[in-house]
């Protein structure tokens, strides 16, 4: 399988994820996936009565200037590591 197809199997996979993942790791999966589909950001940051979504827009801005093919390369990783935590 090449890269793309990996990254959407890894894709759906991250949606089983236990609930007991970390938010802080879900930003981080949150930011590479959007860095892969979509780029560098490409919208102003959210206000202060917006934490979440404020949340996730640091966490994208966070892994900024990365390739799609880096970004996809780490989510997948980041995927496995968290799969195999919850397998403990």
């Amino acid at each position: 399988m090449g890269l793309v197809e990996d990254f959407q199997e890894y894709a759906n996979k991250a949606k089983t994820l236990p609930p007991s993942t970390k938010d802080a790791d879900k930003l981080i999966l949150y930011g590479l996936y959007k860095q892969a589909m979509v780029g560098n950001v490409n919208t102003d940051r959210p206000g202060m009565l917006s934490p979440t979504d404020r949340a996730k827009w640091d966490a994208w801005k966070a892994v900024e200037g990365k390739t799609k093919e880096q970004a996809m390369t780490e989510y997948i990783a980041k995927v496995k590591e968290f799969l195999g935590q919850s397998a403990k």
